[in-house]
């Protein structure tokens, strides 16, 4: 299992405050982190950043990339009358897991909590109550009365906001709980790779270069600056897979299971992954006696969407920790997948020498 120093880096990072556009806090606390395990340490112009691993060789350039921005809001105005936050969202959110969720306001004169509300049931008709909230119908309470108050304590249109959630271990240490698994978790895979590789002198017959990106979850935007800062000819991107072992979840809906081992996709809505590249991680898991599962993510993308159409293109796979409950304010992982899938990246990294690398796109 991860010792306490990779624990409480992980707890760092998922209750840092990094919504899509305000990665900073988090990127601060990874490469305050990484940096006694880089090689150096570069940067692109959108706040994403990257730690390098040098091998025995120059090339191939191993892209290892996992976003950090949370999935979160921003505040779209403040009623006069009653202080009362209306908001839009920073990525994805299904409006039914909004509603009474804590969440942090973030002003220049600092953090304040509230609370997502919307008209009591109590005074909704019988057909109001049978219908489904929206978001647009939804507030944030600050505890303010009046707008005047909330401009006083610093709210302005444009700030963030980001779900209220500790992190927890529970299960007996075993099960990770809290906000920003996606994609903090794969980031977090790649620190505790690269920190493997050269805390164990580990050979690897080229340079690793693990990328914290930033504004995944509005348009992988921090792939797309990371690729072509990086120029990989290689990339592995580290992502939560969506697990299906929740109640009226079909396997063909979501095929991985928190607690068997990580995943890879073969086939989401922004990529499908090289081939050989793909059986090439099949044959290391079983060689190495990692678990692995194979997954498909139809509705869904990754980094690698815009990694895999760098320059003249970048073979690309994406390997994930299977995750429950993602995009809303607490989710649940297994500390055993993530282990397994930071095995998995190094026995990859060991293997992908100048050879390997181009009998992916040889034909």
């Amino acid at each position: 299992m991860f010792d306490e120093k990779a624990v409480a880096v992980m707890k760092r990072m998922m209750e840092s405050f990094g919504p899509s556009g305000f990665e900073r806090e988090t990127a601060q606390v990874i490469k305050e982190y990484m940096v006694p395990y880089s090689d150096g340490v570069m940067a692109d112009k959108l706040g994403s950043i990257v730690f390098v691993a040098k091998g025995q060789e120059e090339r191939p350039h191993v892209l290892l990339a996992g976003h950090i921005d949370e999935v979160g809001f921003v505040i779209a105005g403040i009623d006069e009358k009653t202080g009362f936050l209306s908001f839009n969202p920073l990525g994805g959110w299904w409006d039914q897991v909004l509603l009474s969720q804590r969440v942090v306001v973030r002003t220049e004169k600092g953090d304040l909590h509230g609370v997502i509300a919307a008209k009591p049931p109590h005074l909704l008709s019988e057909e109001e109550r049978n219908k489904v909230v929206l978001q647009d119908k939804m507030y944030i309470d600050i505890g303010a009365t009046l707008g005047k108050e909330a401009i006083e304590a610093g709210v302005k249109i444009g700030d963030p906001v980001v779900p209220w959630s500790p992190f927890l271990l529970v299960q007996e240490g075993k099960v990770a709980m809290g906000k920003a698994f996606d994609d903090r978790i794969g980031a977090f895979v790649t620190m505790e790779a690269i920190r493997s590789l050269k805390e164990k002198g580990i050979a690897h017959p080229n340079t690793v270069y693990g990328a914290a990106t930033v504004q995944e979850e509005v348009g992988l935007r921090g792939a797309q600056t990371v690729a072509h800062l990086v120029d990989p000819d290689v990339a592995l991107v580290l992502e939560v897979d969506i697990s299906g072992d929740a109640p009226d979840i079909k396997p063909s809906e979501a095929p991985t299971k928190m607690g068997k081992g990580p995943g890879l996709v073969t086939y989401d809505r922004s990529m499908i992954p090289n081939q050989p590249l793909k059986e090439f991680v099949v044959r290391t898991a079983k060689e190495a006696g990692i678990p692995l599962q194979l997954s498909q993510v139809a509705r869904g993308g990754t980094d690698a969407g815009r990694i895999h159409l760098n320059r003249v293109g970048c073979p690309s796979v994406v390997i994930t920790v299977p995750t429950r409950h993602i995009h809303s304010h607490v989710g649940l992982l297994s500390l055993e997948d993530t282990e397994n899938a930071v095995k998995l990246v190094v026995e990859l990294v060991k293997r992908l020498n100048k050879g390997t690398v181009e009998n992916f796109t040889s034909i």
